[in-house]
């Protein structure tokens, strides 16, 4: 008999966010790039029962990150890196790691070239006491599942 395939679905509450290889902190929310390429659609004379598509190039996904404010915030420093014309320093590779409730790696997600493109800062309200939540995006070039 083959060998055993896990179809249990991987827990996505228990992650780290390495940048650089440095690992960030907790984030209350990540949400990965969607996969998708452009299509040309190309009709061809004659041809009426369907037209031709046509895979063209693949678009750059964005990765966004949520968690709630600290005083020192990386994340900030960060994008004024890019702000301020910094491009080689705001350019660094982002990984994103799940892990099991026992501790052990379940799934990662390796981005090459990331930089913010936007920063949201939290919504501050006195009718509610809540946590101050800042968001950001990050634009990625390449990315390796495992």
């Amino acid at each position: 008999m083959g060998g055993f395939i896990d179809f249990d679905p991987v827990s996505s509450h228990r992650f780290v966010l390495t940048i650089d290889n440095d690992i960030v902190g907790a984030f209350s929310e990540c949400t990965l790039p969607n996969l998708e390429f452009e299509v040309e659609e190309r009709k061809e004379g004659g041809q009426n029962d369907y037209t031709h598509v046509l895979v063209s190039r693949r678009k750059s996904g964005r990765l966004i990150l949520k968690r709630g404010v600290a005083k020192d915030s990386i994340l900030l420093k960060w994008y004024h890196d890019l702000l301020q014309g910094k491009m080689t320093d705001a350019v660094k590779n982002v990984s994103v790691v799940i892990y099991s409730p026992d501790g052990k790696v379940t799934g990662w997600w390796f981005f090459a070239d990331a930089f913010p493109v936007k920063w949201s800062g939290p919504q501050i309200k006195s009718d509610q006491a809540a946590i101050a939540i800042e968001t950001l995006e990050l634009v990625v070039h390449e990315y390796i599942v495992g």
